[in-house]
């Protein structure tokens, strides 16, 4: 992704942050992480990383189930960290940062579980951004990808929407970029609608 078009993603989301817990992302949101949380599963004292973090509602919702859970949260959009930071009621259990998800600013096999809702079609490169998640994911970790899907045959899977556009990807393609980056995908599962639940595991090399 160029810097022209993160610089302007950045802003996008930078305007929206502080109205972002009022619209009707609110109740969307819950409904969806209700739903995701129903598939979670986590070794006892998990490291976490929730990519594209927003406001930090899903972090919150893993801490509150998961007592021992260590998250960190990502996002672009310092504004939307800041909101994320306010609202943190679990202290240093949670920590935010601003940071791109094509280049993770974490080392090697630093996390068991990754998670990425409702952010992944905004990434202008979904293989980097595959990469980098089974980097900085431990053998066997899981990422956990929420997003709206498409199936193959409509061909509807780019919208002008955000700079750079968003991007919608069918089961396959998914499944695809998964193996390329060396997770194997476990399963698919509806959660709301066209929001489609896409578990992988990484590779036991």
């Amino acid at each position: 992704m160029t810097d022209h078009v993160l610089n302007n993603k950045e802003k996008f989301f930078d305007l929206w942050a502080p109205n972002y817990d009022f619209l009707l992302t609110t109740v969307f949101y819950q409904a969806v992480h209700k739903r995701l949380l129903e598939y979670v599963e986590l070794p006892n004292s998990p490291c976490v990383l929730d990519l594209g973090c927003g406001t930090g509602r899903l972090l919150h919702r893993l801490a509150t189930q998961f007592p021992a859970l260590q998250g960190t949260g990502l996002d672009l959009s310092a504004k939307m960290l800041h909101q994320a930071q306010q609202l943190n009621q679990h202290g240093v259990r949670l920590i935010y940062k601003q940071g791109n998800a094509e280049s993770l600013p974490f080392t090697e096999c630093q996390f068991d579980a990754v998670f990425n809702t409702l952010s992944f079609l905004h990434y202008s490169n979904p293989q980097q951004v595959f990469s980098e998640v089974s980097r900085v994911l431990r053998p066997d970790g899981r990422f956990y990808l929420v997003d709206y899907t498409v199936k193959e045959e409509t061909g509807m899977s780019y919208f002008p929407f955000s700079p750079g556009g968003i991007r919608f990807y069918s089961p396959p393609r998914r499944e695809q970029l998964g193996a390329t980056a060396g997770l194997k995908c476990l399963g698919h599962h509806y959660l709301l609608g066209a929001v489609l639940l896409t578990i992988f595991q990484r590779l036991n090399e």
